[in-house]
């Protein structure tokens, strides 16, 4: 058996299925499966210059047995102990109707990752989706339709849900939610200059009756429930692992980078002047005897795309490390572990008779990391400056729910970083892998860019080699660059180069069928496929 990203011109799917679509997986003009061979069209200049590759799959025996399902535990092909999934587009299941966006295409991308020894896939399932028009009405029937196809592949499902928005692919919030929100704006994140952040609510909603009387934590819980009765038939089998979305991009944060960077990517801006953060922090401020601190956030902190140093605030010896830094910087971290506490402990409580993992998803913020203040950490909400440890306190949040981390940013190398920026993403993540190490947290690695960067397999590969603390590793995600022929070959070479078991000597090449079994890798093998 053999995949291949071939030419075809015989099977065209449809331009209401494909062209038609402004956000989708790919707009593929030539697609077929035939047996075991998967194609994505044709260029004969490729073929005149040589650029080939053959892939040669495992026999379906093993293959099935080493997939034999019992539980979140089980592992399939591992790299050192190390699970391997594949994330799907974002944007796998329509915005407009619920359906399946290019299902041919998934459909063979599916049994591309499975001939390649890939133990499972990661379905993002979007809010703003299934309970799109109003409060308690969920439509799943595009993701289950997707958890049916996982399914007949023999492949595991991870699911992500997504209680945020997304610009690319844009999927907003509920209608529902951003129709209180226009009449209710502090129901959102907000900065210093009164500027509204509308993928995801504030955390200091948490547990406030703002949704037409339900508090936000309530209408997710109501979610979740809904999700385990839909999905009763795949969880603890083909749904081995849940991930709890817990902020903006799913991640365990405050939105304080999401405007635009320059260059020079600058520190962050705070996000606590919601009317709701507000109260909170006058409340702890009078509490602790400084009603004064309580007025506002830091007053010389730098904005989005101001150098750290650029303002008062992160100077060496500045209002950072003053008692009122301290102050400060405590709460709004503790604001924000308080918040992680309660969605992951809910979804504990909600999955914990399901035979599935729950994960939860922390941002890798390693710009001026190589500095004292640690900038980029602080206006996110993670306390961790050279003085103070600020993963401590979240992963022993994690172990107290039980719950798994997923950990962006296993691709990035301390060498390819701007200078300017002291970043430093090897050994943050080394940082965040001691405290996990530390309180027996477990972790899921994922990439950080959908397009790769240079050196980014091996830098992979090094870090799942030998690390007990990591389980799983998800490489995101499947779209047009997935399937490039610059891509494809280097992610099967990855795959191919992790701990396998021996090929059985039918599937071992010959030097007669080498040529024959050789495919073209078409430069137009994938036509605007996007991802985000």
């Amino acid at each position: 058996m053999e995949v291949s990203v071939i030419g075809s011109s015989q099977a065209k799917l449809g331009a209401s299925d494909l062209a038609s679509r402004e956000v989708g997986l790919c707009n593929l003009k030539n697609f077929r499966v035939v047996n075991d061979r998967v194609s994505f069209g044709q260029n004969n200049r490729w073929k005149k210059a040589g650029i080939s590759f053959t892939l040669r799959a495992h026999r379906t025996e093993p293959v099935r047995e080493e997939n034999k399902r019992s539980g979140p535990g089980t592992s399939s092909k591992t790299v050192d102990g190390v699970r391997l999934f594949v994330g799907l587009p974002l944007d796998a299941v329509s915005y407009d109707c619920n359906s399946i966006n290019h299902a041919r295409a998934i459909a063979a991308g599916l049994k591309a990752l499975k001939l390649l020894g890939v133990e499972g896939v990661e379905l993002p399932i979007w809010w703003g989706i299934v309970e799109k028009e109003t409060m308690g009405e969920y439509d799943w029937s595009g993701y289950l339709a997707i958890a049916e196809m996982v399914q007949k592949v023999g492949l595991n499902l991870h699911v992500s849900l997504c209680f945020h928005g997304s610009k690319k692919p844009n999927i907003p919030l509920p209608k529902w939610v951003s129709q209180i929100g226009e009449s209710q704006p502090n129901i959102f994140f907000t900065d210093k200059s009164g500027q509204h952040y509308k993928e995801c609510l504030s955390l200091a909603v948490d547990n406030l009756p703002v949704l037409d009387g339900k508090t936000p934590v309530q209408v997710y819980q109501a979610f979740c429930e809904s999700f385990k009765s839909s999905f009763s038939p795949f969880l603890g089998s083909t749904i081995t692992s849940i991930s709890m979305g817990l902020g903006p991009d799913g991640e365990l944060r405050y939105p304080s980078h999401h405007q635009v960077p320059s260059k020079t990517q600058g520190a962050g801006e705070f996000q606590c002047y919601d009317q709701n953060m507000l109260s909170l922090l006058k409340q702890h401020a009078e509490a602790s005897g400084n009603p004064l601190w309580g007025l506002g956030g830091p007053h010389d902190a730098p904005t989005y795309d101001q150098a750290p140093y650029s303002t008062g605030f992160f100077n060496d010896g500045a209002s950072w490390e003053s008692s009122y830094g301290v102050f400060f910087l405590s709460w709004y971290s503790n604001q924000l572990i308080a918040h992680g506490d309660c969605l992951l402990s809910m979804a504990s409580s909600t999955f914990g008779d399901s035979g599935v993992t729950i994960y939860g998803k922390i941002p890798l913020m390693h710009s001026w990391y190589g500095t004292r203040c640690h900038p980029s950490e602080l206006t996110a909400g993670f306390y961790n400056t050279a003085n103070k440890d600020g993963y401590e306190p979240v992963a022993q949040m994690f172990a107290k729910n039980s719950c798994k981390m997923i950990l962006p940013g296993m691709d990035l190398s301390d060498a390819k970083q701007p200078k300017e920026n002291h970043s430093s993403p090897e050994l943050l993540l080394s940082q965040i892998m001691t405290a996990c190490r530390k309180h027996e947290v477990k972790v899921s690695g994922q990439n950080s860019s959908v397009s790769g960067v240079p050196g980014g397999f091996e830098q992979i590969k090094k870090n799942l080699s030998g690390d007990e603390v990591l389980d799983l590793f998800t490489y995101q995600r499947m779209g047009a660059s997935f399937f490039s022929p610059e891509h494809f070959p280097l992610f099967t070479e990855f795959v191919r180069s992790l701990k396998q078991p021996e090929l059985h000597s039918d599937d071992l090449p010959t030097e007669e069928g080498e040529g024959a079994e050789s495919t073209v890798l078409s430069h137009e093998s994938s036509v605007s496929m996007q991802t985000a």
